[in-house]
């Protein structure tokens, strides 16, 4: 039985796509070939979720072992064999699950101005069509409405932002010396030192250098709505071009379509005085300088 030895748990709207695209290009290291099986999130259980869209996740996710197993039937020679899964990071019960099949597993979490995260979650489900609330503020004022009425994680901008109470159960589970906590900052500004870092943490050639020139799973709010469903949205035209075009250049022109328009200052100031508490107590727990967050 191949299971994985490593996962990237998250946060979600961090980098973890990233992080899968630039990791499955090392010959040392294999991928799972679905992104986010979701597996130790949801293993055994029926899966009926009631948000907009919500259908998708019942059917990408795998919740039985077999199928699992599934995901590593391509398992070579490859010494590192990892999944990326943001979800890992915030629901509860996978760390349990984790810890059961995978106990010496080390873990990657990537984390993100939790503000920003939140926003780019918002902007990400306004691009897949899903989010009828246009306005930022009012999407917030719903969440807690649409969790007791059972939505995907997905829709909880506010709480996949508490990074110390979603760690602090990991760090609880597992020896410390398992985990390693990047910042989307590292990502930012030198992705190349972040992923030859989680290279050397793989014990993998760290000398290897990935194709990052694409940028993966892009959000925004389109500017021109035409465009934006034509490249997206199943279409004859679609259809016609997508082999004429080679995918990062497709890709470009759709990013180009989208635009991230700034949060209020009375938005980030409500979500930055939610998220002080947490991540004050995160940046003790990850001995990292988050001041930057806090403005």
């Amino acid at each position: 039985m191949t299971l994985p030895n490593f996962l990237i748990i998250g946060a979600a709207k961090a980098g973890t796509t990233a992080l899968h695209s630039y990791l499955k290009q090392h010959p040392q290291i294999y991928m799972t070939p679905d992104k986010e099986t979701n597996f130790f999130a949801f293993e055994g259980e029926t899966l009926k979720f009631n948000g907009i869209g919500d259908r998708a996740i019942e059917q990408f996710s795998i919740t039985d072992l077999a199928t699992y197993e599934q995901e590593f039937q391509g398992v070579k020679e490859e010494k590192a064999i990892g999944e990326a899964c943001p979800l890992y990071l915030y629901n509860e019960k996978a760390v349990e699950r984790i810890y059961h099949y995978i106990p010496n597993a080390k873990l990657i979490v990537i984390l993100r101005n939790p503000v920003d995260r939140a926003y780019a979650n918002f902007l990400h489900l306004i691009r897949d069509d899903r989010e009828p609330e246009k306005d930022f503020g009012k999407a917030l004022e719903a969440e807690f409405d649409r969790i007791a009425n059972h939505w995907e994680w997905f829709w909880h901008y506010i709480q996949l932002g508490f990074y110390h109470l979603q760690l602090e159960r990991y760090y609880q589970q597992f020896n410390p010396d398992q985990i390693r906590v990047y910042l989307y900052e590292d990502l930012r500004d030198d992705a190349l030192k972040l992923i030859q870092n989680i290279f050397a943490f793989l014990e993998v050639e760290t000398n290897f250098e990935p194709d990052m020139t694409i940028r993966p799973n892009k959000s925004g709010m389109p500017k021109n709505e035409l465009l934006h469903k034509l490249l997206t949205k199943p279409n004859p035209l679609k259809s016609l071009v997508k082999p004429l075009l080679p995918a990062s250049f497709r890709q470009k022109i759709q990013h180009k379509n989208l635009q991230t328009p700034t949060i209020t200052p009375e938005v980030r100031e409500k979500l930055i005085n939610i998220y002080k508490e947490d991540i004050l107590a995160c940046q003790k727990l990850i001995d990292r300088d988050l001041s930057s967050w806090l403005s």
